[in-house]
């Protein structure tokens, strides 16, 4: 049973989730302040947190922080900051993704399932999504068209973008993440830099790069591996 530890400072959504998550399989632990989320991150040892950034006592960011010294728990945040900027700063503090209230409880339980799923990696490292495969360790990609199957060149910034994506499904990977992980610094006044090379891996890979399922854009935010 996946173990679920809630934060929130409002007790009346604290009592919904525990509700619908226990009626949906879920082992709950609740806590309304940063102090109490440490300790019961320590002592409950949860799966993931859904953690509420607007807390009494020690602010959300603060908590992912010192979470993220000692632990690799999938964090999904769930905060009524709407602002990009309070987004971006909760996925590079570490959290994995990003729930604005008011929520749909539909899709908090979709990132849910998103954060803890194991990454869709066989040991040989193949992921296939769509009509592409692709070998991370062979570092080879093949795509199905109508004619039967055919090799895809990558190039070498096309490779470590997509590698990034394809080792971390369903998780949101800011801006910042990429740009510091490609380029080594995160360069915000070049978001057109990651625009061009996910264009063109869409172009590439994706059935309908126009309208695409598996490498999706975060508006404002980052990138996304949906498998």
């Amino acid at each position: 049973m996946t173990r679920v530890l809630v934060v929130d400072d409002e007790p009346q959504i604290l009592r919904a989730l525990a509700l619908n998550l226990t009626a949906r399989g879920y082992d709950v632990d609740t806590a309304e302040d940063g102090t109490s989320a440490l300790n019961g991150a320590v002592s409950g040892r949860p799966d993931v947190i859904v953690l509420d950034l607007g807390l009494p006592d020690i602010d959300g960011f603060s908590v992912i922080q010192a979470l993220r010294t000692w632990t690799s728990t999938p964090i999904v945040v769930l905060s009524a900051h709407s602002g990009s900027e309070e987004k971006v700063r909760a996925l590079d503090l570490g959290a994995d993704d990003y729930v604005q209230k008011p929520f749909d409880m539909a899709e908090l339980l979709a990132r849910l399932r998103a954060a803890t799923r194991r990454p869709q990696v066989t040991p040989a490292h193949r992921v296939q999504f769509g009509a592409a495969t692709v070998d991370l360790l062979a570092k080879t990609a093949e795509r199905r068209d109508g004619d039967g199957t055919r090799p895809v060149h990558l190039t070498p910034t096309e490779w470590h973008l997509l590698e990034i994506l394809l080792r971390h499904p369903g998780r949101l990977i800011t801006q910042r993440q990429l740009l510091i992980a490609l380029r080594g610094a995160p360069d915000h006044t070049d978001a057109s830099y990651l625009r061009i090379y996910v264009g063109q891996l869409r172009k590439k890979l994706e059935r309908e790069p126009g309208r695409p399922r598996h490498l999706l854009t975060e508006p404002g935010m980052g990138y996304r591996f949906q498998p």
